[in-house]
């Protein structure tokens, strides 16, 4: 099956650097959300993207023009008629997502793929909830995805093989590297980084050292690009803590949330994207 529409659902900090990646790549792309606002909040990010990349020289502002024109805003179904994959970018909420697979098996063609961006639920409890289950797969793409090349691809129960090879082909198609996987709590990835990140929160914790100076020493011993403390915050502290919750029910209490953590979120304290986080940005 060749993709020639792709939609994705939810505008915030991922939905938003998925649907610029996808128009990158030259196809047209639907960006929705539920308000006008987190959409046009949304356009404003793939903007910026592209707005860096004239700044750098690697393209001309007649390019970043043309590009951004393929990102169709909506705030309702109406350009889904035609889509030939849809990816849901929206919170770490199950009853969420399967709510709107439910809207999205009623409004898409039949043909329509239905993947999630989701970074540790079950695939095939999202597919449930459609009467499409062999057209489900999760498609979960890394922060940042207009940088990050890797995305998972992951087969429920009853994903045909038809689109899993669709899914990793269109992956391909967006210059990723997509790597199969199979369906279990945090797949692959962040099974890794949430027991690497809840060690190294208990580790803060513990001794009381700085978020910059773990940050710093990640950064400088670790190889990493940005420190556990400054992604967690870009990511979003309340996803954190919902993956961190989905792990400790599938593997237990070596990924139970610092109280650090739960306190913050809490608060309302969910990183950059409320002002403060481990961090704080405002002013």
């Amino acid at each position: 099956m060749y993709i020639f529409k792709a939609a994705v659902i939810g505008a915030g900090t991922m939905g938003a650097e998925i649907a610029q990646v996808i128009s990158w790549s030259g196809l047209p792309v639907v960006l929705k959300d539920v308000d006008q606002e987190f959409v046009d909040r949304g356009m404003e990010k793939i903007k910026a993207i592209y707005g860096r990349r004239v700044k750098s020289g690697k393209m001309s502002q007649g390019e970043a023009d043309s590009k951004l024109a393929l990102v169709i805003p909506a705030v309702d179904y109406k350009e889904f008629k035609d889509v030939d994959i849809v990816i849901e970018a929206v919170p770490e909420k199950m009853e969420l997502k399967k709510k709107i697979f439910a809207e999205l098996d009623q409004v898409c063609p039949s043909t329509t793929i239905l993947a999630s961006n989701t970074s540790a639920l079950s695939i095939s409890e999202m597919a449930a909830a459609t009467r499409r289950a062999p057209r489900v797969v999760g498609l979960h793409f890394f922060f940042p995805a207009s940088v990050m090349k890797l995305v998972e691809v992951i087969a429920g129960r009853e994903t045909s093989d038809e689109t899993m090879d669709t899914a990793v082909e269109f992956t391909e198609s967006l210059r990723k590297l997509p790597v199969r996987v199979k369906e279990c709590a945090g797949f692959l990835v962040n099974r890794v980084l949430m027991a690497s990140m809840t060690e190294v929160l208990k580790f803060q914790e513990e001794t009381n050292t700085p978020y910059s100076e773990v940050d710093e020493l990640m950064k400088a011993k670790g190889g990493v690009p940005i420190g556990p403390f400054s992604l967690s915050d870009t990511l979003g502290l309340d996803i954190a803590l919902d993956v961190a919750y989905t792990l400790e029910k599938a593997y237990g209490e070596r990924f139970t949330p610092t109280r650090s953590l739960v306190d913050l979120v809490k608060a309302g304290n969910l990183g950059t994207k409320t002002g403060k986080g481990f961090y704080n940005y405002t002013g």
